[in-house]
């Protein structure tokens, strides 16, 4: 059975070698056998909408629709947080692969086995 990790970003196009980062770790996650979310807030609730991590792209990494899309395809899941998303005023009808908008209930029940957590 596989660990559990989780990583928390707050920044999106105001901090985007943040938001790559947060999601090279993810991946490396995936891709030793962690089940993986990457919670959404504040700011990088903006990344959950199809097209605006289009033009985030940092020297020396992969663009950054590209992580999330390997993110995705890898199992990964993308937990978007649901005060922060309506607060945006986002639409729900337009979420990326992967992404699923929940209540900070739902991360708790995530974490609450000791899973480690890290934040960008």
């Amino acid at each position: 059975m596989p660990g559990k990790f989780c990583v928390s970003l707050s920044f999106a196009q105001d901090n985007p070698d943040k938001a790559t980062v947060a999601f090279v770790v993810a991946n490396a996650a995936l891709g030793s056998g962690q089940d993986t979310v990457v919670f959404l807030s504040t700011e990088a609730v903006r990344l959950s909408q199809k097209g605006y991590p289009d033009a985030i792209r940092e020297a020396g990494f992969a663009p950054l629709t590209e992580l999330m899309d390997n993110f995705a395809k890898g199992g990964g899941r993308i937990y978007v947080c649901s005060p922060c998303f309506k607060k945006r005023q986002l639409d729900e009808n337009h979420l990326v692969a992967g992404a699923v908008i929940v209540g900070g209930a739902k991360l708790v029940e995530f974490l609450a086995g000791g899973a480690p957590c890290v934040s960008y």
